[in-house]
């Protein structure tokens, strides 16, 4: 049984776009809302130094694979990837009800809209296998789900939730790269970039909540360190980096205001891109925060 039919069940229960939803998740984001300050834009973005501009940047012709970008962030990354005349692949779980990506699409003949779920492992093999012969230079993995905080309360928690979070968080991200590793590998920028978030970061954890979602992105980026050592022979980049607080669905809009410093998608997008392009074979395997920091473990 594919992962796929695993997780019917559950997904039709829990709608990927919820991160806040029901009474018992209000209340528990209430609690912690303040905390989140510190994930949010209340500094001034970092410029590119004189030796990060010296990398290699995306340009027209470069092919970019972006997984999640019907909406939110993967549709902002879109946007900009594709003004910078970038061929940009980008996937949805629906493209039919993707409408913004496809009015986004009509307008710009460099992308390309295909199907894909990344808890459907056949589905990843037959697009990698759809894309053989195509050198991608940046595999962007930013499909991901929060999970709803009414299923990771204590005393009430919902494990098949858990389940899917890791299968769409952790499991998708690593599938994707080791059925897209030769397009990378041929390509002239090679990089696989993954949105992780603050909340997988032990280190900054200052109050309990978020179980399901901040395990599965600590797991995420173990996998993506390990992934970093492991393909840097092959002179393939591996990197993450996290918007910080951002205006998107998964932060509900009653709490977006209390927030400080909470940013736009589009600027968010644009400080991930901005340190997306300073990731080099030296620095592989790093996590970067939206101001150029590194995330502490």
């Amino acid at each position: 049984m594919s992962e796929k039919n695993d997780h019917k069940n559950i997904d039709q229960k829990l709608d990927r776009r919820d991160f806040v939803a029901g009474a018992a998740g209000l209340a528990a984001a209430a609690v912690g809302i303040s905390e989140a300050q510190a994930g949010g834009h209340s500094v001034k973005p970092m410029e590119l130094s004189a030796e990060d501009k010296a990398v290699k940047l995306v340009t027209e012709g470069t092919v970019i694979l972006i997984t999640g970008a019907s909406r939110g962030l993967g549709l902002e990354f879109t946007r900009q990837y594709s003004a910078r005349g970038a061929k940009v692949i980008a996937t949805a779980r629906k493209p039919e009800k993707a409408d913004e990506l496809n009015m986004l699409a009509a307008d710009n003949d460099n992308i390309s809209i295909e199907q894909l779920d990344v808890t459907d492992h056949a589905r990843i093999d037959a697009l990698a296998a759809q894309y053989k012969d195509q050198p991608i230079d940046v595999l962007l993995n930013n499909a991901g789900i929060g999970g709803g905080i009414e299923n990771q309360l204590w005393g009430k928690m919902n494990y098949d939730t858990f389940d899917l979070v890791m299968a769409v968080n952790v499991k998708g991200p690593v599938k994707i790269c080791e059925a897209f590793r030769k397009n990378v590998e041929a390509s002239d920028l090679k990089k696989m970039i993954t949105v992780s978030s603050s909340q997988g970061s032990i280190a900054s954890v200052t109050m309990p909540m978020l179980y399901w979602y901040r395990s599965s992105k600590s797991a995420l980026n173990m996998n993506m360190v390990n992934l970093a050592l492991q393909l840097k022979r092959k002179k393939i980049i591996v990197g993450m980096v996290t918007p910080g607080a951002t205006a998107t669905d998964f932060i509900p809009e009653p709490f977006r205001k209390a927030i400080k410093g909470i940013q736009t998608p589009e600027q968010a997008t644009k400080d991930m891109i901005r340190n997306i392009d300073r990731f080099t074979l030296a620095n592989s395997g790093t996590f970067f925060d939206y101001t150029g920091d590194i995330v502490p473990w």
